[in-house]
């Protein structure tokens, strides 16, 4: 049988790249002075500005991980930690610059939040340029902004949650993104209230040599529900650009969460992500996550069930082609008794990709008569490719249910000769083979996302017979 030669992806839009154009860019490195005028820039309280310091002196303090991927090209005299783009916070997407506006209508936003979105939040480089929310969340009382007008407008109910679902002692990159963290999203939801429609937040990195630092914070008060989706997309530069975003999810009792996410981000980038949540009785916290793109990838959301009768759902993919090492996975804490997780895992890798998937299943000893089944697959698709596995299960009473099952294979030549002979081409029977991997992620994201994770796979798909 002759062999399929996959090309790599083609980013079309995601790699458009605007002239780096800016109002105030920070120069490159990470000291007290440089912190000190970020926070000045933003015109922060005192108490933000202390927790900056105080982050940065833990960053200093703590190592890089010695396990997962190589960081040691990560050189923060490299990177500049805050981009102010040359727009300020806007209502209206005509009031946009026209360039930055140009971005994010290729990239479908304006589009989406016209047909299928309640709210849109743009990110460019550090700051948001723009912001919406339909009349009647309003009206219900549901708060979505960006984070630095949260942190102006409700102060107290910031205090109270930012940095405290994850503290900046978790890990260095925590601690980096404690000290210079711009940019992102807030969202109350009350108690009761039902957000229908998904709310959106998209963050574009467009300066080369640059690291982009959003916080995300929502919290869904008692009995009420949303589902937030999330994307990232970036163009390729010859340097190290860096992401180390922050997401914290305060899911109270008897409330519901969705958080679905999209990174596209480009080959150069350095993706090290945090996401937690933690969820009250009765509670349920959803995870749907597609990671595409990025150089490395370090990512791992976490649920922390602390409410009896507490739920949690993760299902996610990653697809790594030739120089991409993909380090991802799923931690769950189950603190009370009668609390349920389900876990899976997909992976892709293709032409020398690595993906591996990382995982915790921490059950604790009051936490009897909970319910966990945990299930990763991997696919490779040639024979130079890499794939591993490493679960952590730390289980401290017997009064449970687990099941953990791991699948770890090349795609099945078997399979491609049987759909060959039924008239497909060879390319062909292997992308239909990987969508239906990819199935039952895709089928999890609202509509546009679920076109642009098919797509993306479709473009790392495309190749020639040799």
């Amino acid at each position: 049988m002759s062999k399929t030669y996959v090309d790599e992806i083609n980013r079309n839009i995601y790699d458009i790249k605007n002239e780096d154009k800016y109002e105030f860019k920070i120069r490159k490195g990470l000291t007290a002075d440089i912190i000190e005028e970020i926070s000045n820039q933003k015109q922060e309280a005192d108490w933000m500005r202390e927790l900056r310091l105080k982050a940065l002196n833990v960053y200093n303090s703590l190592s890089l991980p010695s396990w997962g991927p190589d960081l040691s090209e990560l050189n923060m005299d490299e990177i500049a930690t805050y981009v102010k783009p040359k727009s300020k916070l806007n209502s209206s997407w005509d009031d946009v610059p026209e360039d930055i506006k140009k971005t994010f209508e290729s990239l479908g936003i304006p589009e989406a939040e016209r047909t299928s979105l309640a709210g849109v939040g743009a990110q460019y480089d550090s700051e948001v340029v723009y912001h919406s929310i339909r009349e009647e969340l309003v009206k219900q009382g549901v708060i979505y902004t960006d984070m630095e007008t949260a942190v102006r407008e409700y102060p107290e109910m910031v205090k109270e949650h930012f940095m405290k679902c994850i503290s900046v002692y978790d890990h260095k990159f925590v601690a980096l993104h404690g000290a210079v963290w711009s940019g992102g999203s807030f969202v109350y939801v009350p108690k009761g209230v039902k957000v229908e429609i998904p709310l959106q937040s998209y963050f574009r990195l467009n300066s080369p040599e640059a690291g982009q630092f959003e916080h995300t914070l929502i919290i869904v008060d008692e009995g009420a529900s949303l589902h937030f989706v999330e994307g990232c997309s970036a163009p390729k530069y010859s340097k190290v650009n860096l992401h180390a975003g922050c997401v914290e999810l305060y899911v109270k009792d008897n409330a519901y969460l969705r958080y679905s996410t999209i990174e596209n981000w480009s080959k150069n980038m350095l993706n090290l992500n945090t996401k937690r949540a933690i969820a009250g009785k009765n509670a349920q916290i959803d995870w749907v996550s597609g990671s595409f793109g990025s150089k490395i990838s370090m990512l791992y959301p976490m649920s922390v069930l602390n409410g009896e009768g507490a739920k949690t759902e993760y299902t996610g993919i990653s697809f790594a082609g030739k120089g991409q090492n993909l380090d991802n996975g799923f931690k769950v804490v189950h603190n009370a008794p009668n609390t349920s997780s389900v876990i899976n895992g997909k992976s892709i890798s293709k032409n020398g990709g690595v993906c591996t998937y990382r995982s915790l299943v921490k059950i604790a000893e009051r936490a009897k008569n909970s319910k966990c089944s945990v299930s990763c697959e991997s696919l490779m698709l040639d024979s130079i490719s890499k794939s591993d596995t490493i679960p952590v299960n730390d289980i401290r009473t017997e009064e449970v249910e687990f099941s953990h099952e791991a699948k770890i294979g090349k795609i099945s030549d078997k399979a491609i000769f049987y759909l060959m002979s039924r008239g497909l081409s060879e390319e062909d029977a292997k992308a239909m083979i990987v969508r239906g991997f990819a199935y039952p992620i895709s089928k999890e994201l609202p509509i546009e996302y679920a076109v642009e994770m098919n797509n993306l796979i479709n473009l790392e798909l495309e190749g020639a017979i040799g």
